[in-house]
């Protein structure tokens, strides 16, 4: 079974309805815990600089400090090319990922320590309807393959007094993050809110991999909410404990407790 784009909506080559029937199954469990509750979360362009340190993976407050003091902060990202014509998320076709090639100058990055380079990468994509990242080439490898073998799992999102479940579907590079009610009512359907796509260009010259993430729908999600489900979509599958469940809720469904989930992110029990 593969992701297929198919006019902005998700798509699946073979046959989806096994899946579909188990994700009605599991909601009388879900719907026990879940509030959803899917309210509209306003962005704003100005971002400030606390926001800002939410944002980044890899820059410490100093250099988030002096970057915020030098109006040349652009001379980092032109340093290695970036393209500036990259679309917002509200312009962004989230089935139809940005090469590398189209937002860095390639031959430019190749001369820069991984280090640096991560830190430019993030850097680029603050406040910009993005989310930047990155990660080990291991790490990367480890993911890939459970995700080979577990392409789903359910992520609950904390607003306001209740939760938002969150479907996640993964075929290596990309990641969607859909609500999980969407993908109930709509099945294949249904749109992602949120995509992420891995770089693996540098993977075996710098031991990196670029992780780029795009909120499609701002009015459904936030970057700070994209951000932080990214962070947990990476914990479930890369923490050893953590992943015994996506393996549960892939291979063992009738066995599947959302609540377990909930108690891993030490969320409460509604």
């Amino acid at each position: 079974m593969s992701m297929v784009p198919v006019s902005g909506t998700v798509a699946f080559s073979g046959s989806s309805q096994g899946l579909i029937n188990a994700m009605q199954r599991l909601s009388s469990k879900i719907s026990r815990v879940v509030v959803s509750s899917f309210s509209a979360i306003h962005h704003t362009s100005n971002t400030s600089h606390s926001q800002m340190q939410w944002f980044s993976f890899h820059v410490n407050r100093q250099q988030q400090q002096e970057a915020a003091s030098i109006p040349g902060y652009l001379v980092r990202w032109g340093s290695l090319g970036f393209y500036r014509t990259s679309k917002f998320a509200s312009g962004f076709m989230p089935l139809q990922p940005k090469p590398l090639d189209s937002i860095i100058d390639l031959e430019r990055a190749k001369h820069r320590l991984p280090e640096d380079l991560a830190m430019i990468w993030d850097d680029y994509h603050l406040g910009r309807g993005h989310i930047g990242a990155s990660m080990k080439a291991k790490l990367y490898h480890l993911l890939e393959q459970r995700a080979a073998q577990c392409r789903y799992f359910v992520i609950p999102l904390w607003r306001g007094s209740g939760y938002t479940t969150m479907f996640l579907q993964v075929q290596m590079p990309h990641m969607l993050f859909t609500g999980l009610e969407d993908y109930k009512a709509r099945g294949t359907q249904a749109a992602p809110y949120f995509t992420v796509t891995h770089y693996t260009e540098f993977a075996e010259s710098k031991d990196l991999v670029l992780i780029r993430g795009d909120v499609v729908f701002t009015s459904k999600l936030s970057d700070s909410e994209a951000k932080w489900l990214l962070e947990i979509a990476q914990s479930f599958y890369l923490n050893d404990v953590r992943y015994k469940l996506v393996e549960r809720f892939n291979k063992e469904t009738r066995d599947f407790e959302f609540k377990d989930v909930l108690q891993a992110l030490d969320m409460p029990i509604l």
